[in-house]
């Protein structure tokens, strides 16, 4: 919080929602997460045209921010697959993607494809969202996984994967992530 008023900030975060508060208190810029060099390479554009001139001041939102983290929120960082009498442990970063399955949801990895007792709606709010986005509404993908987001001629964007070859379609309601890319 010294900072607010005494220099320019970009934020560069998975959380899309900060986002119009940001640019209310006068950020210069909102970079989403999974980086990209050519957006990155927008944001520093701007942060240079906005040398020399005054600094906003960002205190309140700092604050806000600080406090929200502070609050202790913690993700799961496993989940738990159940192999007969066994207990398998899949840590969040071994997870390409979750995909819903009616009541459950199909938890990918680069080796296996297990069903889980839990919804997509679970997960959603049970995931780290700086490590998991929801790109359907069926669908939360690790941005670890992530290799490229291909775009056709109509706009429709499908995210392919670096251990997998699975396409997975985005979804309009969700493709406002990626547009920055």
């Amino acid at each position: 919080a010294r900072a607010a008023g005494h220099c320019h900030v970009v934020f560069v975060t998975a959380y899309g929602h900060y986002a119009l508060r940001a640019f209310d208190h006068g950020a210069v810029d909102y970079v989403l997460k999974p980086l990209d060099p050519a957006r990155l390479a927008t944001a520093l554009g701007r942060v240079r045209a906005r040398l020399g001139g005054p600094a906003p001041d960002l205190s309140g939102l700092l604050r806000d921010l600080v406090e929200s983290q502070a609050s202790g929120r913690r993700y799961l960082r496993w989940l738990t697959v159940a192999q007969g009498r066994s207990l398998q442990l899949v840590t969040c970063s071994e997870i390409c993607y979750l995909q819903a399955d009616n009541k459950y949801t199909v938890l990918v990895t680069a080796h296996s494809r297990p069903l889980i007792n839990r919804t997509i709606r679970q997960l959603a709010t049970e995931l780290d969202p700086d490590m998991f986005l929801q790109i359907h509404r069926g669908t939360l993908v690790n941005i670890n996984a992530i290799a490229a987001i291909d775009r056709d001629l109509r706009g429709g964007m499908t995210v392919r994967l670096r251990q997998l070859p699975d396409r997975l379609p985005v979804s309009a309601t969700y493709a406002h992530q990626f547009r920055h890319m």
